[in-house]
């Protein structure tokens, strides 16, 4: 069965066929400035690739009604028609509470979905869209809609909770969350095979490092914590966003300052993280570039970064009383040797013996700790896409 993914934007749509059983990526591409110009993008191998402007996209429908004449195409295409998509699947960010797993899309699950609106202002409605739009121009095919969210609602009270007024919880819904956990469980898996253990039996510590980056404890084959919280800008320092930091600051800058909360967030979610920190940039590959010719501040963000990310370590070890693995994936996670030998650095204690040679390696999934390592440090690629499609399948053929 062919499945078609989605992650639609505000103003843009992200598309990927795959097939699931095979983990064969078929075709993908982007469609961008829907609304606006429209600019289209479409690859498949051995194909044509396509990179079009002033693409008429007025809206998500249109976007989408050119994924499927591009995939369809008789001389581009990868499928002879529609007939040939089974189902497609729906990143959706937020399922509050409402979902703990992936589920097919009906009106009460698209309703659960705008009532999650509050949580992500900027993310459901351009997921609704993307929904909606598949709705009225492939009628009739499954869709299943997988949340960012879901992985991490076996999470435990003490761990999602905040020491807040309990009405805030009960009236208002303000707990942790946690994000990324397509890619959280993706990795999950894929760590429990290269341990040959089946997944209820392992201890793991995800950490997805990107431009926004979160770490999982993952005993079991469930989320017990995650460092995102209510929003993504918990946790360690990002690309732009600052993290964890004490909420005092920000009532001693906006009076200094003169600045409303709407400001100040801004400030914490595009100023902030290894940018603010750096002066450089949000990009690893240029701090790291100016690192290396003397940059202190950039070095600095280095291992600001790197020393967040330990100390996650440290404590979802002593949370699951130990580990079997840490799991590097994710951008900079996949592709950044220095700060992957960073994290490990000073973890001796609990068994970690990185191989320097097994970790100058980008991309690739493979085993980076030396042989006599107690706790096995992995890198795995993500692949939320295939992970979305495969869940996806699993429903509809149920």
């Amino acid at each position: 069965m062919n499945i078609l993914v989605i992650n639609a934007g505000s103003s843009s749509l992200k598309y990927q066929l795959l097939d699931p059983v095979k983990g064969a990526l078929l075709a993908k591409g982007l469609c961008e400035r829907i609304g606006i110009d429209g600019k289209f993008t479409y690859k498949a191998e051995g194909k044509k690739t396509i990179d079009a402007a002033d693409v008429a996209m007025p809206t998500h429908s249109e976007a989408i009604q050119a994924v499927l004449d591009a995939l369809a195409d008789k001389e581009n295409g990868v499928i002879a028609s529609m007939a040939e998509i089974g189902a497609v699947g729906h990143r959706v960010v937020h399922g509050g509470e409402a979902f703990n797993k992936s589920v097919l899309i009906t009106d009460e699950v698209l309703k659960a979905i705008e009532d999650c609106i509050p949580l992500a202002p900027l993310h459901n409605p351009a997921n609704l869209t993307g929904i909606r739009a598949c709705q009225k121009v492939m009628p009739g095919v499954p869709m299943v809609a997988v949340f960012d969210t879901a992985f991490h609602q076996t999470m435990p009270a003490k761990a999602y909770m905040y020491a807040l007024p309990y009405e805030y919880y009960e009236q208002d819904k303000v707990r942790r969350y946690g994000f990324h956990g397509t890619s959280h469980k993706y990795v999950a898996g894929r760590a429990a095979a290269m341990l040959g253990k089946p997944v209820e039996e392992v201890k793991l510590i995800s950490c997805h490092l990107g431009n926004g980056s979160s770490i999982t404890a993952v005993d079991g084959g469930k989320s017990v914590d995650t460092s995102m919280g209510f929003t993504p800008l918990a946790g360690v320092p990002m690309g732009t966003r600052s993290g964890d930091l004490d909420a005092g600051i920000l009532q001693y800058l906006m009076n200094k300052y003169g600045m409303g909360i709407d400001e100040m967030l801004n400030v914490l979610n595009k100023k902030s993280g290894v940018e603010g920190l750096s002066c450089v940039s949000s990009d690893f590959r240029d701090l790291e570039a100016a690192a290396g010719k003397g940059d202190a501040k950039a070095a600095l963000a280095q291992e600001k970064f790197a020393y967040e990310v330990k100390k996650y370590v440290g404590a979802y070890a002593a949370a699951m009383g130990g580990t079997d693995a840490i799991v590097f994936t994710a951008g900079v996670g996949e592709n950044d040797k220095a700060i992957r030998a960073m994290v490990c650095a000073g973890l001796e204690y609990m068994g970690v013996k990185l191989d320097a040679a097994a970790n100058d390696v980008r991309g690739k999934e493979t085993v980076i700790s030396a042989a006599d390592s107690k706790v096995k440090v992995l890198l795995i690629p993500t692949n939320e896409e295939l992970m979305i499609a495969t869940e996806t399948a699993e429903i509809v053929n149920k």
